[in-house]
């Protein structure tokens, strides 16, 4: 029988129960009637299907049940109600040492990791030179798995979760304890995982990541899928939920496609935006190291004590080249009266690569928007970068490098 997707969350939920003793938690299991002192519900009615090839981010904040839904799926915990297929076989690393013996050594764990994968000795001796280069921990790959560093772990458990290509890699924050060099090589294996068609589910806070990464994200809050869709978007939604205004939040489809994302309380909104070129014109399209400005006019409509602006300029795939607000740069507006407007002209080198870029804007009291989100605003603005005047390159960013040349005299 062939399938058209490799997992299917059917209507499943999670629950932690409390009984008045073991006995009639033990009853329960055969269906007994028991009496549950307390029941705390993880996650509620989660369905959705993922197909062969699909990248996901699950993203949500802290005990939102993000890692208790990749523990159900990989079978190292069962579902309260629902039911969950698996076609494929599954490679994943949920926690911080994949169960390893702190008392044997990275390599005794790798095998009896793998063995546990369901892999045989002569396969694991076949791939535990490639493990062992792979992991780059040196002599310590015969020392116990104790005398480690988290990096280390992390190291020897993504090596050996991934020494064959697995139909589903699935990834619970762990990347993100690593080193950079080798969080590098990890998404270099992961991406050639992906050409070759493997299916990947990874839980992280790492926009970044998930956006490079993935074509899809789920969005959970309090045990609920609230949104399901592409990853931008879906981090745009995000960002204003954890603002906790989430009844302010507005969603409006551009004339573009892209989905614009605007929460906040409404006591300062910005009301124009435009971006002036080097000749003083409002453009939509700059050139690379153009000196170009930003002029935003900020309205109040009630008293706040401090007005902040920020500013976060992405590219075509959501990514952030640069961002910052005038908290930073210990530009705070104090003692903002209600009816009054502001002017605020932002000066900067485009030293980007070309493409498409939006602008987004945020209007609060402190550093960041969490505490008081007055507006949040994703595609305040659209602009172009072209490259008219500089020399060939790739890349998100210009870099006025320079080449020096010098033949070297052997003799």
């Amino acid at each position: 029988m062939s399938y058209n997707y490799v997992i299917n969350i059917d209507h499943i939920s999670k629950s932690y129960r409390t009984y008045k003793n073991e006995w009639q938690r033990f009853a329960r299991w055969f269906g007994a009637d028991s009496n549950i002192l307390d029941e705390k519900k993880i996650l509620k009615n989660i369905t959705f299907r993922v197909m062969p090839g699909e990248s996901i981010g699950i993203i949500g904040q802290n005990g939102a049940g993000k890692s208790t839904l990749l523990k159900l799926i990989t079978g190292t915990s069962k579902p309260t109600e629902g039911k969950i297929t698996i076609n494929g076989r599954i490679s994943a690393i949920l926690e911080l040492g994949m169960g390893f013996n702190p008392d044997l050594t990275g390599r005794q764990n790798v095998y009896h990791s793998a063995s546990l994968m369901g892999f045989s000795k002569e396969e694991i001796d076949r791939v535990i030179d490639d493990i062992e280069a792979f992991a780059e921990v040196g002599e310590y790959f015969d020392q116990p798995i104790r005398v480690y560093s988290s990096g280390m772990q992390v190291r020897v458990a993504f090596a050996v979760a991934t020494a064959w290509r697995p139909e589903v890699l699935i990834i619970d924050e762990a990347l993100s304890v690593g080193d950079s060099y080798f969080q590098h090589k990890s998404f270099n294996r992961i991406r050639e995982f992906q050409n070759d068609g493997s299916t990947l589910l990874i839980v992280s806070h790492d926009r970044g990541a998930i956006q490079a990464l993935c074509n899809r994200a789920i969005l959970i809050e309090k045990g609920n899928i609230i949104k399901d869709g592409n990853p931008e978007e879906i981090f745009d939604f995000y960002n204003a939920l954890i603002a906790e205004k989430e009844n302010s939040i507005e969603i409006t489809k551009l004339s573009n496609g892209a989905t614009q994302t605007k929460s906040g309380t409404g006591e300062a909104t910005v009301d124009d935006i435009t971006l002036v070129n080097h000749t003083g014109n409002i453009t939509d399209i700059v050139k690379v190291g153009e000196n170009v400005e930003l002029r935003i006019q900020v309205s109040i409509h009630k008293d706040i004590e401090n007005l902040v602006l920020g500013i976060g300029i992405k590219d075509r795939l959501g990514q952030v080249m640069y961002g910052t607000n005038t908290w930073h740069t210990k530009q705070i507006v104090n003692n903002v009266k209600a009816g009054e407007q502001y002017s605020f002209n932002i000066s900067f080198q485009a030293n980007l690569g070309v493409g498409s870029y939006s602008l987004q804007t945020a209007l609060h009291d402190r550093d960041t928007h969490l505490n008081a989100n007055y507006e949040w605003k994703d595609y305040a603005l659209i602009f172009e970068v072209i490259n008219s005047e500089k020399f060939f390159f790739v890349g998100s960013q210009w870099l006025d490098c320079s080449f020096n040349i010098d033949k070297i005299n052997n003799n």
